[in-house]
């Protein structure tokens, strides 16, 4: 096994981000990736820096005028004071359009308005996405991790973890919500695809892999698959739910596994089984897995009940599976918990390759 990760992830420092109607103070802390990496060194696992593979990676993932934005957005508002403004210290929106949610299109036109107002409401779609002076250069390094991750599997190697930070399974094809800008599964799932036939994500963070389902939801060649809390009161609210289960081609090859909040150990486990009943059903050529540690029974945004057990227990379901696997962080705020919830998973993935 080998790890991926780029010190210029650290360099993404939000300052705020809103919740329940207040400016709280942020909770993706560059410290979470440093606890990782300490768990990592622990360990005795290699990490090596990705290569620099520009945009290239996100092409079919993000539509280019998102990413132009987001490349340009914090210059640009920089820029607003110009023009006898006052802009924040971060990008954020004061607006929104509407927005009809098709499933039959995968992304919107380009915003029609050339504003960095205008867009930023357009292509941000809440107040977890403040964009900062080094935000677009992170998150891009943080999918060149996914990345190398998914090319090192490519190559014959079986497993490889990606230490993504920031985060990505909430970005859409064609915006960034819940802390995530670059969606780094999918790039890792659409880079596996140049090498393997079929290949499926299986999210098992406690939100919904909402940007994920997006940009794969008309397609029968990567299958995703999301076990989450219940969203019907959790953030993203509006999707991740049973019934959606893909379209046109894509029909048959989104499943949902939406769990009551409180659920522990055995709960989630169930449903894990459920969901590599459906994988070898599919019987996908090599996995990419969001793992998320914000189902952890103390994180400060969670409604699930998980233990340390829990994440042993995953690796070690996940392992039975037996085909090349990209690990992709996403959520998990504990500090003080998640390197032990690492340790705890890649127990669990030894246990079964042993």
């Amino acid at each position: 096994m080998k790890a991926f990760f780029s010190e210029d992830q650290l360099l993404h420092s939000p300052q705020q981000f809103m919740r329940l109607g207040k400016i709280c103070a942020p909770t993706d802390l560059p410290a979470r990736a440093e606890t990782l990496q300490a768990t990592l060194t622990r360990r005795g696992v290699a990490i090596e820096a990705p290569p620099d593979f520009g945009r290239a990676p996100l092409d079919g993932v993000h539509s280019p005028h998102y990413l132009d934005f987001f490349e340009t957005a914090y210059a640009r508002w920089q820029s607003l004071a110009a023009e006898g403004l006052s802009p924040g210290i971060e990008v954020l929106p004061n607006l929104h359009p509407h927005y009809s949610g098709r499933v039959e299109t995968l992304g919107r036109p380009p915003c029609p308005s050339p504003s960095i107002v205008a867009q930023s409401g357009y292509y941000l779609s809440d107040l977890a996405v403040p964009i900062g002076p080094h935000t677009w250069h992170s998150a891009l390094r943080a999918t060149h991790t996914a990345v190398a991750a998914a090319d090192y599997v490519a190559a014959g190697n079986p497993l490889a973890y990606a230490l993504c930070r920031p985060s990505g399974h909430h970005a859409h094809y064609d915006r960034a919500g819940g802390f995530c800008y670059l969606n780094n599964s999918a790039a890792a799932a659409q880079r596996l695809r140049s090498t393997f036939a079929k290949v499926a994500v299986l999210d098992v963070d406690a939100h919904h892999g909402d940007g994920t389902q997006n940009i794969f939801y008309q397609r029968n060649d990567v299958m995703t698959v999301s076990l989450h809390a219940d969203p019907t009161h959790y953030y993203p609210f509006y999707t991740g739910y049973a019934n959606e289960l893909g379209f046109g081609a894509g029909e048959g090859y989104n499943l949902n596994i939406p769990l009551p909040h409180g659920s522990g150990n055995d709960t989630f486990l169930f449903a894990l089984d459920r969901a590599l009943d459906a994988l070898r059903a599919y019987q996908p050529d090599a996995l990419v897995l969001p793992l998320g540690f914000d189902t952890y029974k103390d994180d400060p945004i969670t409604v699930l009940k998980l233990d340390m057990d829990a994440y042993r227990a995953i690796g070690e379901r996940v392992g039975t599976l037996g085909i090349p696997t990209v690990v992709v962080q996403e959520g998990g705020y504990m500090v003080e918990a998640i390197g032990t919830a690492l340790d705890a998973f890649l127990q669990g993935m030894a246990a079964v390759a042993a």
